[in-house]
């Protein structure tokens, strides 16, 4: 006769056998299209996948549970929606075509959204990119980097000139200082006025911010002053200005902590909550129709940090630094395999060529460069002195010969050359100020050395100027001893979905430690192997 103890306990029924040893508890997790239960036997502890469960019989006691878990679950519905993808994974834009077409493009097909690396090319190379995009991905979703360029507002107003022109439905703005007229345009020049009176905002935009109240102004409507001077000037209509204090500025708010590039360097587990929280107070004011989605970045260079920014409230993740290292993207062979070397210590702040003028940094790889410290010496000389000519006649001797390689009044012919092409206001604003002129020749260096590492000038290598975060060292630390490990084997795809698999796989044994179980190392971490091999769920999901 039963107890009434034994007639209360869940047990579970289904075909097959606990597994007990690692090697099939591994094997039952990383079945994420199943449920997972963990039953005691006359064996011990073990794991088994499908089935159900239900109180009293005969069988295995269930002792905890985790349902199935696919990678395209994680995170926010709403984003897949919107953005048209199925999982909630975004490659974000790194400068200078480095997020190329083919990065994109590879990643647009396998269902995820990139952002193209648009800051820094001239109007022409972002117009053939536009084109391939209608070209090789029509239909599919993709963003388009749009950077604060607070020295050189041409650009940014040329981009948007060119983006409205193409039709681009979403860019990833980054480097925010402030709003500018020209991103509120881009906003706004999306708004309508749908069938059942809703408003439709068909020009999305991704804020990547690292502060919190340059989050809280993009997800604010777009200030009163912009909109009037936008409708004087009549680059919004009157629908759209009335539109304008309906809907938030950004779509989506990244929150991007220790990055590559721009960042102020902030810990994710401090910065993200800090912005949700904004987030919920504003939308209780405002009550928008569709939230503010808030997704997460910088540091997230294995599954067990994605799973965390995931559990953290992270409605989307992106990445950058660990997609540079893969074969699509628009850097050299030589600076991707010293991005495979690459440590979480390697990393270290120089001066931005964007902003040098105003000292913003950014994060680089300073494993086998000399960026770094050359970098910061050209910005301690603007600092010091009031122009090329007044320079000392050593220093300046030893920055023809070692940094630049060349004299100081060819590389201040160059920047005419370019600046005459690229932004004239720059020459004029530089033609009675000797300070200013040499501001143009130190951010030649800035900016070459960035291009050499790109198409690998094996010359210059001591000055490749490398974008990258401490992701990349726990990533590199991660893959060590699979497939991934070597450059050649990396592929955006195959980075996005193990990264999400994995982060799917280590969400479900947190839940399990979560009920008390202590399940072996060996059964516990997600090792990447390559998509083929790893069974159907691995290729669909």
């Amino acid at each position: 006769m039963s107890t009434s103890t034994e007639q209360n306990t869940v047990r579970w029924y289904g075909e097959g056998y606990p597994s007990a040893d690692p090697a099939g508890i591994h094997q039952v997790l990383s079945r994420l299209d199943q449920p997972c239960y963990v039953v005691s036997g006359p064996q011990g502890l073990g794991a088994v996948a499908g089935g159900t469960a239900a109180a009293g019989g005969d069988g295995p006691a269930v002792l905890a549970a985790v349902p199935a878990l696919p990678p395209q679950r994680l995170g926010s519905a709403a984003f897949r929606a919107a953005h048209g993808v199925r999982q909630a994974y975004m490659a974000g834009a790194m400068a200078g075509g480095i997020a190329s077409v083919e990065l994109v493009t590879a990643l647009a097909r396998q269902g995820f959204l990139a952002s193209f690396g648009a800051a820094g090319l001239l109007a022409e190379d972002i117009a053939k990119a536009l084109a391939r995009f209608r070209e090789e991905i029509p239909g599919l979703p993709y963003a388009v980097n749009m950077i604060h360029s607070p020295s050189e507002q041409r650009l940014e107003r040329d981009a948007v000139e060119l983006y409205l022109g193409h039709g681009v439905r979403c860019v990833e703005a980054s480097a925010y200082l402030d709003l500018t007229a020209h991103l509120v345009r881009y906003r706004l020049a999306g708004l309508r006025t749908g069938p059942s009176g809703q408003v439709v905002a068909e020009n999305r935009v991704i804020a990547k911010v690292s502060r919190a109240e340059t989050a809280e102004r993009f997800m604010r409507p777009a200030p009163a002053a912009l909109v009037e001077t936008l409708l004087r000037d009549g680059l919004i209509t009157g629908e759209q200005a009335r539109l304008a204090h309906l809907v938030p500025l950004a779509d989506d708010i990244t929150a991007e902590a220790d990055s590559g590039g721009h960042t102020d360097r902030r810990p994710l587990p401090a910065l993200l909550p800090v912005i949700l929280r904004i987030r919920d107070t504003i939308q209780r004011e405002h009550r928008y129709a569709a939230p503010v989605r808030v997704g997460a970045a910088g540091g997230l260079g294995t599954p067990a940090a994605v799973a965390g920014a995931f559990a953290m409230g992270a409605a989307y993740v992106v990445t950058g630094s660990v997609n540079q290292s893969c074969l699509e993207s628009g850097t050299s062979r030589a600076a991707r395999e010293v991005l495979a070397q690459a440590d979480v210590t390697d990393c270290v702040m120089a001066p931005a060529a964007d902003m040098f003028e105003m000292g913003v940094e950014l994060q680089v790889l300073r494993r086998g460069s000399m960026f770094p410290m050359r970098a910061s010496q050209l910005y301690r000389l603007y600092q010091t002195y009031d122009g090329i000519e007044a320079l000392p006649e050593k220093e300046r001797r030893r920055l023809e010969t070692q940094v630049f390689q060349r004299p100081l009044d060819d590389v201040w012919q160059e920047c005419v050359e370019y600046f005459s092409r690229r932004d004239p206001d720059q020459l004029s604003r530089a033609a009675d100020n000797p300070r200013r002129r040499m501001a143009l020749v130190f951010r030649w260096y800035l900016g070459m050395s960035s291009r050499w590492a790109v198409t690998g000038l094996a010359e210059r290598s001591a000055d490749f100027q490398i974008w990258c975060g401490p992701a990349m060292g726990s990533f590199n630390s991660w893959v060590s001893g699979s497939y991934l490990n070597t450059p050649g084997n990396r592929t955006v795809a195959d980075v996005a979905h193990h990264l999400m698999r994995g982060a799917a796989f280590h969400t479900r044994t947190a839940q399990l430690r979560t009920a008390g179980l202590t399940l072996p190392s060996a059964a516990s971490e997600y090792v990447p192997v390559p998509l083929e091999t790893a069974g159907a769920t691995a290729v669909t999901s």
